[in-house]
């Protein structure tokens, strides 16, 4: 309020500022209530008398809010041009809304309810305060700036605290923030209601409270490490002076003084004894003591003296200043005319011509600040973030650790000097303020049932998902052919998986195919070597060494299984598996008929060899094969199996399988149906000849042979449709070496057994049973 007389006796000695008008005020008290506002204002504007500045200056020390009419000499009548107040939001408003529809301007310094930006409701009203709405958003980027996402709140049960903590609220929340609990201020709290509030705070495992509520609402709650959001200080010249220069006053309007006076040095103020420059606190009246009003503010300590640096009347003195311009251009103070150098003289300030001006207000002020209005009505919204810290003396003082500038561009607008900063206790380290830590990264944030999104438990990501940064609500998949690594913070090039030749289950396959090839190349050298022997010769030794060929060439058609699938292994495999063991199972099914028609024909021997001789069985061998021939071709020619890096075991194995993949799959099964159909045939002529009058009944054998060779294809296929990656082909091979090991075994084994070690047994004789025992 002083600010504001000082601001008018300033604009007054002003020569280049409304010369020739002289500016009045009157001041009425607010008592922070609707009721009172509203009373004060109906006496202000029904006020019909001007107030000189220098016989009526008021002051008030209890009142916080102020209704001021500012008028001149020359509208002696006028009506008020306009009324700069109130402090708070919900006085505000209603006078505001009174004054809207005569257009009568209400400029306030310190309302910052963003309710009052309505220009439907609130026409008339401007004010040198930003808005609540950059307030929140800086309070919301100084929590988030911290890392603080679990608050609580505190208000009062005003619209400046209602408005600010519901906009505070919701933009908090879009950030991803959670509001732990909202506590409310009584208007007048008890001591049972200050403990009661005192402890829910100290319960709460939110560690960080926003408030909404001015100093002396929160006294009994915070103190140390606060901090607030204020307006941007300056020092004033003269103004330090001029307040030490005030004396109260036995005259009407000087009330306010006189309480603050009484108040600040604990007297009772009597004029009566009055003595000149001597005080008189000697003095009684009853137990107070008296004093004059001659004592000095000097040497006394006071809010009221400490303008080193004032925000909120800095605001008072902005408005004032605002005023003085607008009437400036509204009364052509700056025409050329008969008048010139002084300002027209107008009898009414009606429909809003002055509001207009004022709008218009654009000026630099001596502190360099440029001064005007938006289309709300707002000025720039600039704001001071300080630190409630203690002295040495143990006194609390605002010390700055920021700026908030609600104009610069986004990310720039918040600025914080964190190692200025002084938290509860006294404490450096900044406060942690979380329902739950962040996840780490690797993990990704559930919610619990039924709470606030801010309390959540941390889930690892599954395979093949990572999350990289810390509090991550979600896992990311990774991309086809990439993996997860362990710590589930980055994809990785998924590793490829084949049997190779350096895995340990390749080595062994190798090894039992080598060892194959060779044990079959022995065996066709014995054979050769004893070529002439009966056992040889018994049953067309062409087709015996053509079976050993066809025997080496199944054993080296499954290293073509091992190694990394190419372009031509690919088409190579199952063609080379399927064409080798059908010219196995043609020889086969060929020596089986030679031993029926020898044995069971009711012809002489050489009668069933003429009939079945070595062209017929060449023809049969071909005309067996040639059908396989015609499928593994016309299956390579016409869907070729390629190369293909398969992904599906990534969630089991974490590895891409690379592997032969067959574009016609019932090729394959084709393929494996007639093996399948030659074998049976097999089996069945040699199990109708196993019990022939032969002393070495290779029928016999053959049954056995093909016995075995059912048993492991029957066992292959629901355990190549179940194995995963490479051990499909290992166990395609596996079923190919069994298979070619038990023909192997079964049919010449016991043969080079007889040629070898029972040579005696070698002869024409031997083969028929005859031979001495």
């Amino acid at each position: 309020m002083m600010t504001m007389v000082f601001t008018v006796d300033e604009i007054n000695r002003n020569s280049s500022l409304l010369p020739g008008v002289k500016l009045g005020y009157r001041i009425m008290d607010s008592c922070d209530h609707i009721h009172s506002s509203l009373q004060g204002l109906l006496s202000l504007i029904s006020h019909s008398k001007a107030v000189n500045t220098e016989t009526e200056k008021t002051a008030e020390i209890k009142g916080k809010e102020m209704n001021t009419r500012q008028s001149s000499t020359c509208l002696y009548y006028s009506p008020v041009p306009a009324v700069i107040g109130l402090a708070s939001s919900s006085p505000t408003r209603a006078v505001a809304q009174t004054l809207g529809p005569f257009k009568i301007p209400l400029v306030s310094y310190f309302a910052t309810c963003t309710c009052l930006s309505d220009k439907n409701l609130y026409p008339s009203f401007l004010r040198t305060v930003p808005s609540d709405l950059f307030q929140v958003r800086g309070l919301v980027q100084l929590v988030s700036y911290f890392g603080w996402f679990w608050v609580g709140t505190v208000g009062t049960p005003d619209d400046y605290s209602l408005y600010g903590i519901q906009a505070f609220s919701t933009q908090f929340i879009e950030q991803g923030g959670c509001v732990a609990f909202h506590l409310t201020i009584p208007t007048s709290p008890t001591v049972a209601e200050i403990q009661e509030m005192a402890d829910k705070l100290q319960s709460s495992t939110a560690h960080v409270v926003v408030v909404f509520a001015t100093e002396g609402q929160l006294l009994n709650l915070f103190l140390e490490g606060t901090l607030g959001f204020s307006f941007p200080g300056v020092t004033i010249p003269g103004l330090k002076e001029f307040f030490l220069n005030v004396r109260p006053s036995p005259k009407p309007g000087m009330e306010f003084i006189n309480m603050f006076w009484e108040d600040h040095f604990g007297c009772k103020l009597d004029f009566t004894y009055n003595t000149g420059s001597q005080s008189n606190s000697g003095h009684m009246v009853g137990l107070t003591p008296v004093c004059t009003g001659l004592e000095y503010l000097t040497y006394t300590e006071s809010s009221y003296s400490d303008v080193s640096r004032v925000t909120i009347a800095y605001n008072v003195y902005k408005a004032v200043y605002a005023i003085a311009h607008a009437l400036h251009t509204f009364l052509n103070c700056d025409s050329a005319g008969p008048n010139k150098g002084l300002c027209e003289k107008h009898n009414s300030f009606a429909n809003g011509q002055f509001l207009h001006h004022l709008k218009m207000v654009n000026f630099t002020n001596q502190f360099d600040e440029r001064v005007y209005f938006d289309s709300s009505g707002e000025p720039v919204p600039l704001y001071d973030i300080i630190n409630w810290q203690k002295d040495s003396k143990d006194e609390m003082r605002f010390i700055k650790v920021g700026s908030y500038d609600g104009s610069a561009p986004h990310g720039q607008q918040l600025q914080i000097m964190k190692n200025t900063i002084v938290w509860t206790k006294g404490e450096s380290q900044v406060p942690v303020s979380q329902c739950n830590a962040p996840c780490p990264p690797g993990s990704r944030q559930a919610t619990r049932r039924g709470e606030p999104k801010c309390c959540f438990d941390c889930l690892p990501c599954a395979d093949g998902e990572i999350s990289n940064q810390t509090g991550s609500t979600e896992c990311t998949k990774c991309p086809e052919y990439y993996w997860s690594d362990k710590e589930k913070v980055k994809c990785i090039a998924g590793s490829e998986e084949f049997l190779s030749f350096y895995d340990t289950m390749g080595i062994i396959l190798v090894v039992l195919t080598l060892l194959g090839f060779i044990l079959t190349t022995i065996i066709t050298i014995v054979f050769h070597s004893f070529r002439y022997t009966p056992i040889v010769k018994a049953n067309n030794s062409e087709i015996s060494f053509l079976l050993l060929l066809s025997l080496k060439l199944c054993f080296l058609c499954s290293l073509v299984f091992i190694g990394q699938p190419s372009w031509w292994t690919c088409r190579l495999r199952q063609a080379a598996f399927g064409i080798s063991f059908v010219l196995c199972l043609s020889c086969l099914l060929v020596k089986t008929i030679v031993v029926l028609l020898a044995f069971r024909t009711n012809v002489p021997g050489s009668r069933g060899r003429k009939l079945f001789g070595s062209s017929q069985q060449r023809i049969l061998i071909i005309c067996t094969t040639a059908p396989q021939i015609f499928v593994c071709t016309g299956c390579v020619l016409g869907a070729p199996p390629f190369p293909f890096r398969n992904p599906n075991y990534q969630a089991s194995t974490g590895k891409i399988v690379v592997e032969c993949k067959e574009p016609w799959p019932p090729g394959f099964y084709l393929l494996l149906g007639y093996i399948g159909l030659l074998a049976f045939a097999c089996l069945l002529l040699a199990f109708i000849g196993r019990k022939l009058p032969d002393t070495f009944n290779e029928a016999k054998f053959i049954t056995f042979s093909m016995l075995i060779f059912w048993a492991v294809w029957i066992s292959f296929i629901p355990a190549y449709v179940s194995s995963p990656g490479k051990l499909s082909v290992a166990v395609e091979i596996f079923a190919i070496l069994a298979s070619s090991f038990g023909l192997l075994l079964c049919i010449f084994v016991p043969k080079c057994y007889i040629i070898l070690l029972h040579p005696e047994r070698n002869i024409k004789k031997g083969m028929t049973g005859k031979y001495p025992r």
